[in-house]
């Protein structure tokens, strides 16, 4: 039966390692270039690129209130009226019939032009202004999305290279227990060994082979879902060209917290974005208050009236017209009070938004730290169970014990080298997660 299993796995991780014939090869990506294409083309940024292009399309919006407009139109009217419903009653000559309900018809074309300037509109400047601010705060949330994509691709880019790192250490897992069945196979045939320490060895490669299958299928899902975040499609033959090494997932980011926090707060565009919404909110507050100045517009009024267009004149009209605003039922009042409430509702955001930037840096330091220390143990723990394996494939060579000390030394061996790639994983993710705390994910490489 256990004969049966490992002729099995090894049939199974033999179809699975078989690629179609033709198939392009894989396109290798440097960490870095992957945060780069994420923080150009990922679905989220070129949304947000969208609506950075909304928010400056309002700012020219608001600055038409301040610009002249300018109107043509033309008319010919023939209409006729009822003397009775204008409230005329008209009185007829001695003699004559009264004069009937019914005039007209009377003709009318016109053709003219108007046009009209805001000389003075306080509350339309600060819109404008206010609508500026909106722009600023649309780049940064661009940036904001950026920095999220850069850093969402960056750990997937980590999990893709660790289950290759995975995949990588079964295949040693596999090597080593063949060898080791080898091993135990030529004690057999010399009579050193019973059959159970074949059978025990066997078991181990079937595991190991079963193992493995395992690793690459997380593997190449780990591809896919790469490929996702990227905004490729799932079908992207994608593989990434790091290892897990020392300086995978850094950035320019501080190491010393308070140089990082400092560094942060200049950088992180969650800050910038609340800011420019809360000087965005107190604009449109003024723009409010502003709103109960006087207004003054200019307007002019060019044209040719008559009865027909061959037979009209020329006529036109100029004004000056100055508006005060007195009461619109305490409407404007209510505005001001709810706009007033937007800008201490963003006055909160804003020291919240830095307090999660202080305490962002922190964390990230605190689990790169802990993770440095964590690679040191299990750097030892790796160089202890290569050297256990190491013994106790020479006791049983030996003769001096039994294959089972050699299969205990072979799965601490397997758990030795997952908590080094684990320890490894950990301390870059607490780069990237640092990198994107400090505002720089998008240079993270």
């Amino acid at each position: 039966m256990t004969r049966f299993v490992a002729v099995v796995a090894a049939a199974l991780c033999a179809l699975s390692l078989a690629a179609p014939a033709g198939a392009e090869p894989p396109t290798r990506l440097t960490l870095a270039q992957a945060v780069s294409i994420a923080a150009g083309s990922n679905p989220g940024v070129t949304l947000a690129q969208f609506r950075a292009q909304e928010a400056t399309a309002r700012v020219g919006q608001s600055r038409a209130a301040l610009l002249p407009s300018l109107t043509a139109q033309a008319t010919m009217v023939d209409r006729t009226y009822n003397l009775y419903s204008l409230g005329f009653s008209l009185p007829s000559a001695p003699g004559a019939p009264p004069y009937a309900a019914l005039q007209g018809p009377v003709y009318d074309a016109e053709a003219r032009l108007k046009l009209s300037q805001p000389l003075l509109d306080l509350a339309s400047w600060r819109r404008l202004h206010a609508s500026q601010l909106g722009v600023l705060g649309a780049r940064a949330d661009l940036g904001v999305t950026a920095e999220a994509a850069a850093q969402g691709t960056a750990l997937a880019y980590l999990r893709a290279v660790r289950a290759d790192a995975v995949a990588r250490a079964r295949d040693e897992d596999l090597a080593l227990a063949q060898d080791l069945l080898s091993l135990a196979e030529a004690q057999l045939s010399a009579g050193t060994s019973p059959a159970i320490d074949v059978t025990r060895a066997r078991t181990q490669v079937a595991s190991s082979r079963g193992a493995l299958l395992i690793a690459r299928n997380q593997r190449d899902r780990s591809r896919i879902e790469l490929a996702r975040t990227l905004g490729m499609d799932a079908a992207a033959q994608l593989e990434p060209a790091d290892t897990l090494g020392a300086e995978l997932g850094g950035s320019d980011a501080p190491r010393s917290e308070s140089d990082a926090v400092a560094f942060a707060i200049e950088h992180r565009d969650e800050l910038r974005g609340e800011q420019a919404r809360l000087a965005k909110a107190q604009a449109e507050r003024t723009a409010l208050n502003w709103e109960r100045m006087p207004r003054v517009d200019a307007s002019a009024d060019w044209g040719n009236s008559g009865e027909h267009y061959g037979s009209a004149i020329g006529t036109y009209t100029y004004a000056l017209a100055v508006t005060l605003p007195l009461l619109d039922g305490f409407r404007r009042e209510y505005r001001i009070a709810e706009q007033g409430a937007l800008v201490r509702e963003s006055e909160v955001r804003s020291k919240d938004v830095r307090d999660q930037v202080t305490a962002d840096v922190r964390n990230a330091l605190l689990d790169l730290a802990s993770g440095v220390e964590q690679q040191a143990v299990a750097t030892e723990r790796l160089g202890l169970g290569l050297e256990e394996i190491a013994q106790a494939t020479e006791r049983f060579t030996n003769g001096v014990a039994g294959n089972i000390e050699v299969i205990n030394a072979q799965s601490s061996l397997v758990r030795a080298r997952d908590a080094d790639i684990d320890a490894r994983f950990a301390v870059a993710s607490a780069r990237v997660a640092l990198a994107r705390a400090a505002g720089v994910a998008r240079n993270i490489h």
